[in-house]
C-alpha cells in the first residue's frame, strides 16, 4: 500500500492500462449524474482520493513509541516536547493515544461529503441529472 500512495503512475492518462481508468470513469459518471459539472466531479474525485491516500499513509505510521506505557504523554513520546511550545499536542495526548482508524476515516468522509453536498447546485427543472 505505501508504494501505491507514494509512487503513483507517471504515465499520461491516455497511455495507462484501461482497467486503471475504469474506476475514475465510473466515479466521474456517478458524480455528473448527481448534478456536478465535469470539472467539479474531477475536483471531488481528487479531493476524495487525496483524503483516502492521506488516511492510508496515516494508518501506516507508527503512533506509539512504547505501546506498553500507560501514560499517554510517555507512550507517544510527547513528554519530550516543551510544554510551552507544544501545549496543544500535549493536551491532546489522550485523543492521539485513542486513535481509531475506522472512526477517523468515517468522520473524515462525513466532513468531506457534507462539504461537497453544500457545493452542489441542484439541477434546474428540465435539466438532465
Amino acid at each position: 500500500m505505501p508504494l501505491l500512495v507514494t509512487r503513483p503512475l507517471a504515465t499520461p492518462l491516455g497511455l495507462r492500462p484501461r482497467g486503471t481508468l475504469r474506476p475514475l470513469e465510473d466515479i466521474l459518471a456517478l458524480l455528473t449524474r448527481a448534478g456536478f459539472t465535469g470539472p467539479d466531479a474531477l475536483h471531488i474525485y481528487r479531493a476524495l482520493f487525496g483524503f483516502l491516500h492521506g488516511h492510508i499513509l496515516d494508518e501506516l505510521q507508527e503512533h506509539a513509541e512504547n505501546p506498553d506505557e500507560t501514560h499517554d504523554l510517555l507512550r507517544l513520546a510527547l513528554h519530550r516536547l516543551p510544554p510551552t511550545q507544544y501545549p496543544h499536542l500535549r493536551a491532546l495526548a489522550p485523543v492521539l493515544a485513542a486513535y481509531d482508524g475506522a472512526a477517523e476515516l468515517e468522520r473524515g468522509l462525513d466532513l468531506l461529503l457534507t462539504g461537497l453536498t453544500t457545493t452542489l447546485t441542484p439541477p434546474t427543472p428540465g435539466q438532465a441529472a
